[in-house]
C-alpha cells in the first residue's frame, strides 16, 4: 500500500526527471503493456516538460509529459496507485502549464481504453482509431476557454 495522503507533483526537464519518469514508463508501458523498450524513450523527452507524482514517502507513482507543440503524452500511473486520482492530477498539472505558457489547445493520443478518462477531463475524440506500439489509440484534444 502506498501513502497518497501527501502526494506532490514535481515538474522538471528530462535531466531532472529522467530516473523516476523512465522507471514508471518502463514498468507500465514496457513491462505491463509490452511496448518495445527501444521505442519507449524518444528524442522528444529532452524537449518536454515532465511531471512526476510522488507519495508522502517520496515514492514515484505516476508521470506524464508536455511537448513544446502542446501534446501531452506518456501518461502512466503505476498499478499500485491507480484509482487514487493521480492521473487526473498529473493531467491537470500539465494542462495548467500549457495554458500558462499560452497554449490555447492540448492534444494527446489516448489509448482507446483510456478515452473515457480523458473525456471526463474535457477532451474530445477526433479522427479514427489507429495502432501505436500495437495498442489501439485515438487522438483527443481540449481547447481552453
Amino acid at each position: 500500500m502506498t501513502d497518497t495522503k501527501q502526494t506532490t507533483i514535481r515538474l522538471g526537464d528530462w535531466d531532472a526527471m529522467r530516473a523516476d519518469a523512465s522507471r514508471i514508463r518502463f514498468e507500465v508501458f514496457v513491462d505491463e503493456q509490452n511496448v518495445p523498450a527501444d521505442i519507449e524513450l524518444d528524442d522528444m523527452d529532452a524537449l518536454s516538460l515532465h511531471a512526476v507524482a510522488y507519495d508522502g514517502a517520496g515514492v514515484a507513482l505516476g508521470t506524464g509529459r508536455l511537448l513544446p507543440d502542446g501534446h501531452i503524452g506518456r501518461m502512466a500511473v503505476r498499478k499500485i496507485a491507480r484509482g487514487l486520482g493521480l492521473g487526473g492530477a498529473l493531467l491537470q498539472t500539465l494542462m495548467n502549464k500549457a495554458r500558462e505558457r499560452g497554449d490555447t489547445r492540448v492534444v494527446l493520443n489516448a489509448q482507446t481504453v483510456a478515452a473515457p478518462f480523458y473525456q471526463a477531463h474535457g477532451f474530445t475524440a477526433s479522427g479514427t482509431e489507429f495502432q501505436e506500439a500495437g495498442i489501439a489509440h485515438i487522438e483527443m484534444s481540449r481547447t481552453f476557454p
